[in-house]
């Protein structure tokens, strides 16, 4: 028997659907919860803007490990698309820490453009938060159905997932710009 049958007959797949879903209702709870809080009083410990640029790096360094992933999966490397894949996870993981620790500490900042810009720079907000919940549950699954080697079903969600978080990555740091003048 050569290596690779026995190495295919030895695999067993895993069920991450409970991880899955408890995950993403931790996550997108959190946030929500956080949404209606108003900030630590008072707290002038560190200049808390910094936490948004960083929001926004975190969420530059994503858009872009996820274009390479896609350039690598379209040239076949599977390798290299998984390690970019896992990078984007880091990077959003490092993104959900400070946007966390950011909405724990400040209270909510408005925006204050007008006329087309608070139309445009609210249908980005909006259609991110959206999104960006979506996202959660949708990337979770996509690498779990990779890990589970259910390639046919991950390219399924992934031709879904990919473009999603892509959108909610670039568009972080859009709403990053739009916002930043007002903090």
């Amino acid at each position: 028997m050569m290596k690779n049958e026995k190495s295919t007959k030895t695999f067993k797949k895993r069920n991450y659907k409970p991880w899955i879903i408890a995950l993403s209702v931790i996550l997108i709870g959190a946030i929500g919860v956080l949404s209606g809080m108003r900030g630590v009083k008072d707290f002038d410990a560190f200049d808390l803007t910094i936490l948004p640029l960083m929001n926004a790096i975190f969420n530059s360094f994503t858009f872009v490990f996820l274009v390479c992933a896609l350039i690598a999966i379209l040239k076949r490397n599977i390798t290299v698309h998984r390690r970019f894949i896992y990078a984007a996870f880091v990077t959003t993981f490092l993104f959900l820490i400070t946007y966390v620790s950011y909405h724990y500490l400040a209270p909510s900042t408005p925006y204050g453009g007008e006329g087309f810009m608070a139309g445009f720079y609210y249908f980005i907000l909006i259609t991110h938060i959206i999104l960006a919940a979506a996202i959660v549950p949708l990337a979770l699954t996509s690498v779990a159905r990779a890990w589970n080697m259910e390639n046919e079903r991950h390219k399924k969600i992934a031709r879904w997932t990919m473009p999603i978080w892509l959108y909610v990555s670039f568009t972080g740091v859009l709403v990053y710009i739009l916002i930043s003048p007002y903090y």
